[in-house]
């Protein structure tokens, strides 16, 4: 499986890369090329991207602060699977493996 992260801060895309090669899959930068893609909640694009993720069937988890519960919501109302940043690791193992 190849896994798109899409993340402004370096170290949690790290962190994030790490959790995806350890549950068997490959980190991509390349939406064009992904089974899955990790999106961070927050940038002025994130609900046009994971829209236009989902449209091509590409299945989205989409994390950020817990605190911002209208960004949350509107992943999931643009198809995301939206968990606060504190699940994200485990939402994120539990997706390729399954």
């Amino acid at each position: 499986m190849k896994v798109l992260v899409a993340t402004r801060d370096l170290f949690f895309r790290a962190k994030l890369g790490a959790v995806v090669q350890a549950a068997g899959a490959e980190a991509v930068r390349d939406d064009t090329l992904c089974d899955l893609a990790v999106i961070e909640l927050g940038g002025p694009d994130a609900e046009q991207r994971i829209r236009a993720l989902v449209a091509r069937g590409i299945p989205v988890l989409a994390f950020g602060s817990h605190v911002k519960a209208d960004a949350l919501r509107a992943a999931r109302e643009a198809g995301a699977t939206a968990v606060p940043n504190s699940e994200v690791e485990r939402a994120l193992t539990e997706r390729i493996r399954a």
